[in-house]
């Protein structure tokens, strides 16, 4: 895999890749564990190179550093081509206008069709049903950034999660039962459905919150 930054002159091809990370204040809070995420993806039916990965911790502290001035809350996006070739960029941040169950479900969806090619969802809906966190993925799958965060959030809370797949689907069918519903997204964070809103998504969504706007205390 050739990996080429963005400073440097080429042509990107066909994206095959792109990871949206959420910046706060300039920063990138969940650097690490977004990195871990990527040396777990495929592209081109290959695993992403330690190579790439190292230069991608490279480039976030450049890239943020020239970019990041106009949009702090921005977007930093990783994009890889066809030819195995890198680019980084921050844009703003735009966030969901009308998150109702549907509609995340629908992401969850779209998401669950990317990591059938690159190995790990950028976005996954879960659900609480009784006193457990439901996540809409399998076990054995290879997690988002943003997702282990969660598992760590509801771990400090004392939490229950478990994995089940098929609940976009059983949601948008009509045939799965749950109390409240969120998503969890390396570009969104936790965003909890505006039509099964509940305490304990909200709990977990101030916790997202908070981990923001401690980079503000770290200017």
């Amino acid at each position: 895999m050739s990996d080429k930054g963005p400073d440097q002159d080429f042509t990107l091809g066909r994206p095959v890749l792109v990871c949206r990370w959420r910046l706060a204040s300039g920063k990138l809070p969940m650097e690490n564990r977004h990195l871990r995420a990527l040396s777990k993806r495929v592209v081109n039916g290959r695993a992403v190179s330690t190579q790439l990965v190292a230069w991608a911790k490279q480039h976030i502290e450049w890239t943020l550093q020239d970019g990041s001035a106009r949009n702090p809350d921005g977007v930093l996006m990783l994009v890889l081509d066809d030819k195995g070739q890198a680019a980084m960029t921050v844009g703003p941040y735009v966030p969901l206008e009308t998150p109702t169950a549907s509609v995340l479900a629908n992401r969850a969806l779209e998401a669950s069709r990317e990591a059938e090619e690159t190995g790990v969802a950028p976005e996954t809906l879960w659900v609480v049903r009784g006193d457990t966190l439901v996540c809409g993925m399998d076990a054995s799958a290879d997690a988002s950034g943003a997702v282990t965060l969660v598992r760590g959030l509801a771990n400090t809370v004392g939490i229950a999660v478990a994995c089940e797949e098929g609940v976009a689907q059983g949601l948008l069918a009509g045939t799965l039962a749950y109390d409240e519903v969120f998503l969890v997204s390396d570009e969104h964070g936790i965003v909890c459905a505006s039509d099964a809103t509940g305490p304990r998504g909200t709990k977990l969504a101030d916790g997202y919150a908070r981990l923001l706007a401690a980079q503000k205390k770290k200017r």
